[in-house]
């Protein structure tokens, strides 16, 4: 063996090792992308901070070659810097806002009656007709949060855009991203070298269009297509994955029906009585608290409408970086749109 080999192998048993330290963040509205998506481009992220320590070291030639090349791929607007150095126990979570008490979660009997009530306010919504070749447009808000320091940290509020390509077939360029005032590519998925093809981390109108509006066909199917963590309760995954559809401006009416009544299904959700998005709008909450990551997420909608407004996520213990009640991470969703050029805001 060589001693490229032996360098690569340490490389990667202190990268994974690295990689096992980071808890599984909370989630966030933005469709793409999900826990280990972010987990890997944090981790890209660090691998970049190494490098260029290693550099000042002086070890230029030597460890570029020992060290594996990897994608530069997109920064998510919700992920603050972090250096290696900040890893031991750091988090990096999405749109979150400043620490407060948990708000009581409502009676698990009554969530499936409201559950029903959101299904069919979204089942009347109207469908928008989509091409191919047009993009799915979100503009929302919140706060980053870090642990750089070793506690949590709230930042300023930003707002970002998104555009989501709506194009069939594997994919090397999803869309767009734009966070003050600084627009980067959305990537395709770490892994898939021929591009991200349609489906959950890529919710086209397309596929979400395809998908079974049966309450249990529907939970099924995702259930089988939400990867496991060991860290993560495989229900409270589930619940994050449709976390992930909800907000979607595409989502046709008939599967937006069909996911709420899915969710209704999950166990361990409940109601969740004056829920607050970023932007401090109250509303109905449907929420769930998974034990093994500590943390409480609950998604906000318009007590009149019943519209999707945004999401919020709190740890449920006390933890190394933040005290019980301490605020992971919310968001607001402003406006959403179906445009026909990347980068291009909905006319009006």
């Amino acid at each position: 063996m060589t001693g490229t080999d032996n360098g690569r192998e340490a490389y990667a048993a202190e990268r994974a090792e690295l990689a096992r330290l980071l808890p599984p963040a909370p989630g966030t509205d933005l469709p793409p992308g999900r826990h280990e998506h972010h987990r890997e481009r944090l981790m890209n992220l660090i691998d970049d901070d190494t490098a260029r320590a290693r550099e000042r070291a002086g070890g230029r030639g030597r460890e570029r070659a020992e060290s594996p090349a990897r994608p530069r791929l997109l920064r998510p607007s919700f992920l603050a810097p972090v250096t290696a150095l900040a890893l031991a126990g750091a988090l990096v979570v999405g749109y979150s806002a400043q620490s407060g008490a948990p708000r009581g979660a409502g009676d698990a009997r009554s969530v499936s009656q409201v559950l029903h009530r959101i299904s069919d306010a979204a089942g009347k919504g109207e469908a928008l007709p989509v091409r191919d070749d047009q993009f799915g447009y979100v503009r929302s808000t919140g706060r980053d949060v870090d642990l750089t320091s070793g506690t949590l940290v709230v930042g300023p509020l930003k707002e970002s855009e998104s555009w989501f390509s709506q194009k069939p077939g594997p994919q090397k360029k999803l869309g767009l991203s734009r966070t003050d005032g600084e627009t980067l590519p959305i990537n395709a998925e770490l892994g898939d070298s021929e591009g991200t093809r349609p489906g959950l981390f890529r919710p086209t109108y397309r596929w979400l269009a395809t998908l079974p509006t049966d309450p249990r066909q529907l939970l099924g199917y995702l259930t089988e297509l939400t990867p496991k963590f060991e860290e993560e309760d495989h229900d409270h995954a589930v619940f994050m994955s449709i976390g992930g559809l909800i907000g979607d401006p595409l989502l046709p009416p008939d599967t937006a029906a069909a996911l709420f009544e899915a969710v209704a299904l999950i166990p361990g959700v409940t109601e969740a009585p004056d829920a607050v998005d970023a932007l401090g709008r109250t509303g109905v909450g449907i929420a769930r608290e998974d034990a093994r990551s500590a943390t409480h997420t609950e998604w906000v909608f318009d007590r009149d409408g019943l519209t999707y407004l945004g999401s919020r996520s709190y740890l449920t213990k006390d933890t190394a970086y933040g005290k019980k009640g301490d605020l992971l991470g919310d968001s607001a969703v402003i406006e959403t749109a179906v445009v026909d050029e990347a980068g291009v805001r909905p006319k009006g």
